[in-house]
């Protein structure tokens, strides 16, 4: 019995697994959540031009492996395709930030490759024959989605498609769910690739970058990095998503339960964080009195000195030294090791502080 009791002791931690049933999926998102909380906008897409500067950063770092966590919709996608974690964990505090993901993942599951996710997303007909479209570049891509607008037959497939693959993701979703995962696709399929983040009450910003911006915008070395770009990419978050590794979570950075509870499931996976992307919600967290609680929150996810933070500043005309001429934001990144001994140490006067002291620019 004793001998018994010790190999049990010696065993190794399970890893991650390398598929998870949607009923594990759906348990998984749920045992991770927290209530959801308010944001004023949809938030369908990013309004960070400089998105795709962190992957050089990440590539120089060797930032790689592990788990990846990120806040928002599918710019993550992109940070995934670099970093190629074994697990991905979407973090937004809004719901509606999930169903959206969902709205992805249903795409993902019935899209042929690139050029078919397309179609799908803004409702066009496809090419008759997507073979040959693997090798093809992203601005070939995006020619075609321009030149062959939604049509009504295309749409209504596209959208009839997206809600039975969402049905099947093993989440429980109400009529209001099913009804804003389908306005969110209705407003892709209208505005196709001229679609901008817009925010409750507040007249559309024309500095906001378009979709077709945003999947055109390259890294430092002038890369397109999208994970529209390249199929390999494209192929590698569709695995992902297929297999139930990309995990969609409600919660608040700063909250109680989401991001340690996704620091306990890595633990016992025996899993590091390679890269948590953050945005700008630092900058929500100093004005609600929650950064502390966020510090805490990184400290108790697995990590190591490799792990970084990803932040979107926007500057709004306020000079800094990362800034980079003809751009709205500065990508920047921050070791784990480095924000924490900081915090250690005194803390931080406020955001300025946080986006100008310590931080790797994307160099």
């Amino acid at each position: 019995m004793a001998a018994t009791r010790l190999a049990a002791q010696a065993a190794p931690a399970p890893a991650v697994p390398a598929r998870l049933s949607p009923a594990a999926f759906a348990a998984l998102s749920a045992r991770l959540s927290e209530p959801g909380g308010y944001f004023d906008t949809d938030n369908l897409i990013s309004n960070e031009d400089s998105y795709l500067h962190a992957v050089t950063a990440l590539a120089r770092r060797g930032v790689r492996g592990g788990a990846y966590l990120g806040v928002g919709p599918d710019q993550n996608f992109s940070y995934i395709a670099a970093v190629r974690p074994h697990i991905a964990f979407i973090v937004d505090v809004r719901r509606a930030n999930l169903l959206e993901q969902l709205l992805f993942k249903a795409l993902f599951a019935r899209a042929r490759n690139r050029i078919d996710y397309l179609c799908l997303l803004f409702g066009a007909a496809a090419p008759a024959d997507t073979t040959g479209w693997g090798a093809r570049d992203i601005t070939r891509l995006l020619a075609y989605v321009r030149a062959h607008p939604a049509d009504s037959a295309s749409a209504r497939a596209a959208r009839r498609v997206a809600l039975a693959a969402a049905r099947s993701s093993g989440i429980a979703l109400s009529r209001e769910d099913l009804a804003t995962i389908a306005r969110f696709h209705q407003t892709f399929i209208a505005q196709g690739l001229d679609l901008r983040m817009t925010t409750f009450g507040r007249p559309e910003r024309l500095d906001y970058p378009t979709y077709g911006d945003l999947l055109q915008q390259t890294d430092l070395a002038g890369r397109h990095a999208s994970y529209l770009a390249h199929e390999a990419d494209f192929r590698f978050v569709q695995s992902l998503e297929q297999r139930n590794l990309v995990v969609p979570v409600v919660g608040d950075l700063g909250g109680s339960t989401a991001v340690r509870a996704i620091g306990r499931y890595l633990r016992a996976h025996h899993e590091v964080v390679s890269a948590f992307y953050a945005s700008n919600v630092e900058q929500y967290l100093f004005r609600a009195g929650t950064f502390d609680a966020w510090a805490g929150n990184l400290a108790a996810l697995p990590h190591d000195g490799r792990s970084v933070i990803i932040r979107s500043l926007f500057p709004y005309g306020r000079p800094h030294p990362d800034a980079r001429p003809g751009y709205l934001t500065v990508q920047l990144l921050q070791t784990f090791t480095t924000l924490l001994a900081d915090v250690r140490a005194g803390g931080y006067r406020g955001y300025w502080d946080l986006v100008t002291r310590h931080v790797l620019a994307p160099r």
